[in-house]
């Protein structure tokens, strides 16, 4: 189903660099996401109140959260793919991280109402009706987040994006909370205690876990997080495969959003060459690394003697 989906509305869905089909991707998963949490709330909010239970209602309310969710991952998608400007010279790439903090905060608001609530079932508990169907629909609800979460996680992987791994993410913890809102719902036939407001806040603990681990994730490359050592090693090793490139060194690499990294390097080259020569071997590189790793590469140039002892003992 998810390869279908991305064969079908995502034109040259191979070519994840291109910034258009990184979109196409985006708005992707952020349909399919409104689509089926739409659909899981309205069920769950009927069943909730069928059955009488917070837990259930506070699970349907989590997925009106995913909603949202999914509208701020919409926007960000939409906003990161706007040309640079005069106050943003390197472009809006970093919008798609906001959009994921937006989300993690909009999951802590549902996760401390939902306590509040629970907290009220307990001190003040009602009786839990129970009924084989609407468990067996809630246990339907399982498997469409289980398929959502790998949905949502395969598009996150093909276009690194944060915010669709975010929203994998959060889709797993449903899978959790409802299968705990199941038993809730079935220990609460023969237990006289209130179970469904205990459970409403381990329903809430799970949405705020995950509220927490959102906004951590996101905020590390806003913050500006250290590079993926494995494009540290691959620009190292690129650059020095260069024939007339004998040293590499201060590497630096800005992250200006999902698939807009910008990366410096000096390279050391032998100062007899001809000037036109060396210009022309880091010329090359840059163009051939920017295209091979997805990044937009600057090399300098840096002279080095190779027939000077003092220069050798020094090295």
């Amino acid at each position: 189903m998810t390869n279908l989906l991305i064969k079908t509305f995502v034109k040259d869905y191979e070519n994840t660099r291109n910034s258009k089909v990184r979109q196409r991707y985006g708005y992707l998963g952020g349909f399919v996401g409104i689509a089926c949490n739409v659909v899981l709330f309205i069920i769950k909010i009927v069943i909730g109140f069928m059955l009488n239970s917070i837990a259930v209602i506070a699970d349907a309310f989590n997925n009106l959260s995913d909603v949202a969710s999914s509208v701020v991952t919409l926007v960000g998608f939409n906003m990161t793919n706007k040309p640079a400007d005069k106050e943003h010279p390197f472009g809006h790439g970093r919008i798609e991280y906001i959009s994921a903090l937006i989300v993690s905060f909009m999951i802590l608001m549902v996760g401390v109402e939902f306590v509040k609530s629970s907290f009220d079932r307990i001190k003040n508990p009602e009786p839990v009706n129970f009924d084989l169907i609407s468990i067996g629909i809630l246990a339907l609800s399982i498997t469409v987040k289980l398929w959502l979460s790998k949905f949502n996680k395969k598009v996150g992987s093909a276009i690194g994006s944060k915010a669709m791994e975010a929203s994998s993410f959060d889709s797993l913890s449903d899978v959790i909370t409802t299968s705990v809102v199941i038993v809730s719902i079935v220990l609460s036939k023969w237990s006289p205690l209130p179970i469904d407001g205990y459970i409403g806040i381990l329903v809430a603990a799970f949405i705020l876990y995950a509220g927490f681990n959102i906004a951590k994730d996101t905020l590390n490359p806003i913050l500006g997080e250290a590079p993926d050592p494995e494009l540290v090693a691959g620009i190292q090793d690129m650059v020095l495969s260069y024939e007339g490139i004998t040293g590499a060194h201060d590497l630096i690499i800005h992250n200006y959003g999902p698939g807009r990294c910008i990366a410096s390097i000096h390279a050391e080259v032998p100062d007899h060459v001809s000037i036109v020569a060396t210009h022309d071997i880091i010329d090359r590189a840059e163009k051939e690394i920017s295209q091979e790793l997805g990044v937009y590469m600057l090399i300098h140039m840096d002279p080095v003697s190779t027939n000077c002892e003092i220069t050798h003992k020094i090295q």
